[in-house]
């Protein structure tokens, strides 16, 4: 494994993180019991993680119970990041009181006193642009000891560019990967205020994988894509397997995330050692310029002027 350290935080944070959407999550995947989330949270740290991302909406809020289950006993190096914004029945509930209350309900599910980082979960423009006293109550609960750092998890530049204008946040999160670039124009701002950057969705929903193509079918959340943007991604899929000549994209997708320094860790949702495994492997992929440049070269020339869903 592999670490960073952030001058925010006294943790060193595995490069490689656990995503926790998928821990106990019987609603958008195939059902993993209890007892098999703890398992695989446990062999997570033995093999070197030490970052994990959860929310309480994350499988009914099984992700954060299952979370707290499997780190009782363990050493205080683990750094949980959890959100606020959408309880546990996904209803989305940004008031004052709501998410003050979602932390507290936090600390209990995840067996903390003090929980690592708390980040707004996708709020409005308003929220993130300073508006509001959002910002003042996360402070707030970070000078009481109940948090010990604050921020947002977002997905555009337009956003990443209000958050730290307006707060001196701790953590953000975003959506970044190959095939979603545009981020990285501010990434060197992020660098020099010591912000953790946590990059989601590194695999684009699964494209970046290599798994599908122009005749995969879905069900539950990625549903969403019409048959236009399948065939879409799986022309732009065909097309990074053509410039990395392999089909097992995993280790390039997170290399090519973690060759940007700003990036702290990313965090790819894990439902078994297979997955787990493959992605702490993907450390031994080395990153060539060339590769990345046309990667690179790629989003610039074809995908940036293209609409492509999420």
């Amino acid at each position: 494994m592999e670490y960073r350290e952030n001058k925010r935080f006294d943790k060193a944070i595995s490069r490689i993180g656990f995503g926790a959407w998928q821990l106990g999550n019987n609603l958008d995947f195939s059902g993993m019991t209890e007892e098999e989330g703890i398992k695989l949270v446990r062999e997570a740290v033995n093999k070197g993680v030490t970052f994990f991302d959860t929310a309480p909406n994350y499988g009914n809020g099984m992700s954060e119970k299952i979370l707290g289950k499997a780190f009782e006993g363990l050493d205080s190096d683990i750094f949980i990041n959890t959100k606020t914004g959408h309880d546990c029945t996904a209803k989305i509930d940004f008031s004052l009181e709501s998410i003050t209350q979602s932390i507290y309900k936090s600390l209990d599910a995840l067996k903390r006193e003090t929980l690592d980082s708390v980040i707004l979960h996708n709020p409005d423009g308003e929220i993130l642009r300073g508006e509001t006293e959002h910002y003042s109550r996360l402070i707030s609960l970070k000078k009481q000891g109940v948090i010990d750092g604050y921020g947002v998890s977002i997905d555009t530049p337009e956003e990443l560019r209000w958050v730290p204008d307006n707060s001196d946040v701790d953590v953000i999160e975003i959506m970044f990967n190959i095939i979603h670039q545009s981020p990285k124009i501010l990434f060197d701002e992020v660098r020099k205020r010591d912000i953790l950057l946590i990059v989601k969705i590194p695999f684009d929903s699964g494209w970046l994988t290599g798994k599908y193509d122009k005749n995969s079918t879905f069900e539950g959340i990625r549903s969403r894509w019409s048959s236009g943007d399948i065939e879409l991604r799986s022309e732009l899929v065909d097309e990074i397997k053509e410039i990395v000549g392999q089909n097992d994209l995993v280790p390039l997708a997170l290399s090519f995330i973690l060759s940007f320094d700003a990036v702290t860790t990313v965090i790819p949702g894990i439902r078994n050692k297979a997955q787990l495994e493959s992605n702490i492997d993907a450390l031994n992929y080395k990153l060539d310029k060339e590769t990345k440049s046309q990667l690179e070269d790629l989003y610039n020339s074809r995908i940036s002027k293209l609409d492509i869903p999420w």
